[in-house]
Formats: structure tokens, sequence, C-alpha cells
């Protein structure tokens, strides 16, 4: 009412006398019935206070008409606003639809804000330091710990794997084999690792997210390095150290291969002039027989989800199998804190394995009793083909109690 008020003193509509005159002969003729409902309504249409346009008040007339000579009311003049429809109620649907799509929307686009929840950190990882180290975060899933509450080895090494697969992606290496260049898969090349050493100084827990970080170098004429870095995200802590060796095999010969001039210039511009993380272990890995052995398990096959894509069993899958032959009272009481590892050839589907292991100290229930030791390991073919030679280390699972225990034991003594 106060809008149509307001209008009508800029879009006043002027009518004819003979309109006017006519319209007050009826209106006289008509006689109105006083009733409190319309006293009230006109009450309150008369406290509506002056509106203001542009900081001034507009000067209005009366919404309730202004009074012949006869003392008839006339009705308000027509104006431009007073002939349009009612759109208020239009309005306030369409208002009202705007708003529960908008929360629709919102919660839809939900993202968790708690500080302790962690928001896709993950990726692919991303090229640090002048493009030479491949970085890639991962969160410890529960189905990745052990009945320790903590990350297996074989979690801890399919990590070093991704980020090296991922660290060719991203520098745009990868081509359609595994891991390998655009000119490796013109020559049906492949990498094969023929030596891994691993140092776990901490295991992580459920929940944790550890950092990988990854780079490669030259070794020798006709091998590549790569070294990795296990830490916590959060408080830059250590966790694991490890250092491998790759070369080059012919994916249809199955023979290994100098690396071609086409690839090197490839993979060259990459390379780091470093260190590795770990020192080389001089150590000669010793080759079990069933004379040597202590433990062995026999009838290890290969399932199709073992194979990789370049249709051989993948190299975490052999630390599995060694382990196989690992004494119980070893698994239950120390942890894996090191290992060495020689690959010397490849299985495939229809293999068939047995894992050999022997520990360093003949008398396994006082081996683990007093502190770290030493195992030996082979996998092997059925036609006793070597797989793969390793060796171990193994300490208490509670070490710090341990080493207490013994520093207070000294101190008694």
């Amino acid at each position: 009412m106060v809008a149509t008020a307001v209008t009508s003193a800029f879009f006043s509509v002027t009518s004819s006398p003979d309109s006017s005159d006519s319209k007050n002969k009826k209106l006289g003729s008509m006689k109105s019935k006083p009733s409190v409902s319309s006293g009230s309504l006109q009450v309150k249409a008369n406290a509506q206070a002056p509106p203001k346009i542009n900081g001034t008040v507009a000067v209005t007339t009366s919404v309730e008409g202004s009074k012949n000579d006869d003392g008839a009311s006339s009705p308000p003049p027509r104006t431009f606003i007073n002939q349009l429809p009612d759109w208020s109620m239009l309005l306030a649907a369409i208002t009202t639809i705007f708003l529960a799509a908008e929360k629709q929307w919102m919660m839809l686009d939900w993202k968790p804000r708690r500080p302790d929840m962690v928001i896709d950190p993950f990726g692919i990882g991303k090229i640090v330091q002048d493009g030479l180290v491949f970085s890639q975060n991962f969160s410890i899933r529960s189905y990745e710990i052990g009945v320790d509450q903590t990350a297996s080895i074989e979690t801890l090494m399919n990590h070093l794997q991704e980020t090296a697969i991922n660290h060719c992606r991203s520098a745009g290496l990868l081509g359609e084999g595994f891991g390998a260049t655009p000119e490796m898969c013109k020559k049906n090349l492949i990498w094969v690792v023929t030596r891994m050493q691993v140092v776990v100084d901490r295991y992580p827990t459920w929940g944790d997210v550890v950092q990988v970080d990854t780079w490669v170098s030259a070794s020798g004429k006709n091998g590549m390095r790569r070294d990795w870095l296990v830490s916590n995200s959060e408080t830059g802590e250590i966790l694991t150290r490890a250092t491998s060796v790759w070369v080059m095999m012919n994916k249809l010969t199955r023979r290994l291969s100098k690396i071609p001039e086409e690839v090197r210039g490839e993979i060259e511009p990459f390379f780091m002039s470093s260190d590795p993380v770990l020192a080389e272990d001089s150590q000669k890995l010793v080759k079990l027989d069933d004379s040597t052995a202590e433990h062995v398990c026999k009838g290890l096959t290969p399932k199709w989800s073992d194979l990789d894509v370049n249709q051989h069993v993948n190299n975490v899958k052999y630390i599995g199998w060694i382990l196989e032959s690992a004494p119980l009272p070893i698994l239950e009481s120390h942890e894996l804190s090191a290992m060495t590892l020689e690959y010397r050839r490849e299985c495939g589907r229809d293999s068939v394995l047995q894992s050999l292991t022997t520990v360093s100290d003949s008398n396994t229930e006082n081996a683990v009793n007093v502190g770290e030791f030493n195992c030996q390991h082979l996998l092997r073919l059925e036609d006793g083909a070597e797989i793969v030679r390793g060796r171990t280390r193994w300490r208490p699972k509670h070490a710090e109690s341990s080493a207490n225990m013994d520093q207070i034991s000294a101190e008694r003594a």
C-alpha cells in the first residue's frame, strides 16, 4: 500500500470528468455500512509513516481517497502500479525455492573442517628439488596393518614401488610398460630389480601419514640406482631407508640388455649425483640347501593377481613368500628391522616354489629372548633354480623396554 501511495505521487493518471461524475453518482446512491474492521484498517493505513525517496520525505495522497462535495468518498486515483497484479506471493515462492536449492547444494559440497581430518593430501605426489626428487604421501589404512597394529613390510614395499612408478609418470617418462620409457617400449625393454636393501627404524601405525621421497642415480654402465626415504609427514622422523639397483630386460627374450643410447638420453637428465641412502651390504648372501635350511615351506604357487603388467610375479610378493618359512616364535616376539635381497630369476604363473630359512643362532628359543639376530633365506623353484637370496635382521618388538630392563640390570650388578 505504501508503494502504491508513493507511486501515485509520480505516476498519477487523470480521469475524465464524465467518468468521475458518473462514478460519484453511483457511489452516492450506495450506502456503506460502518464496521469495526474497516475502522481498524483505516487507522492502520493512516498510521503508516511517509516513505523516503532519496533521503527526502515524499508527499503522498491519502489511501482512503478524497471526499467530494456530496460527502461521498471517491476511489483512489488510478496509477500504473495498482493496475498490476500482486507479485508478492510469486516472489516469496521463488525465494523459498532458491534458498532450499542453495541449502541442498551446500550439503552436497560439504567437506570436513576438523583439523584432525586429512582431506585428500595424496594424489600422485609432486616433483621437488629442481625436478630430481619425487615426493608422495600415503595414509596407513586399517587393512594395511597386522596383529602388531603397525604397517607390514609388504605395505612399505608397495609404497616404494608406487612412488617409483609415479615418479616416471610425473616426469613424462611412462610409456606402455610398467615404468618403461617410450623408447624402452619401442625396443621391448623393461626394468627389473636385481638388489634391494631396506632398513626400518620404526613402523608407522594406523592413521599415520608417511612421506616417501625417491630419486634415481646411475649404477655402473648399464644399471640405475633408486633410493627412497620414508618419514613421518608431520614430525619429519625418518622411518625407513631403502636403496635398489635396476637393470633392463628384453620383454620378449627375457634376457638382460644394455641401456640403449636413446633410452639413456631419456633418463640421464633425471639422475642425481648423490651417495646411496644405505651403504652397500658387502656381506655375501649364502646359498641354502636342504642340508643347511632349518625351516622349509613347499608348494608356493603364484596366483593371477600376483602378476604385474609385464607378466611376471611382482617383487613385493617374493618378500611374503620368503617370510612364509620364518619361525613363528620369531614373528611373534620380533619385528623385521633390515633386509637385503638379491633377485636372481623371475618366475611365472605356473611356477611352484619353495621357501628356505635358517637362523644364525641354532637355538631359536634362546635367540628370541636375547636380542637381535639374523636369518638367511632362499626362494627357489622345485627344480632347484634360485629365485631370490636374502638376509633379514630382527629386533625385539619392544626394543625400548628391553633396553631399559638391561640398563637396570647392569646398574644393580
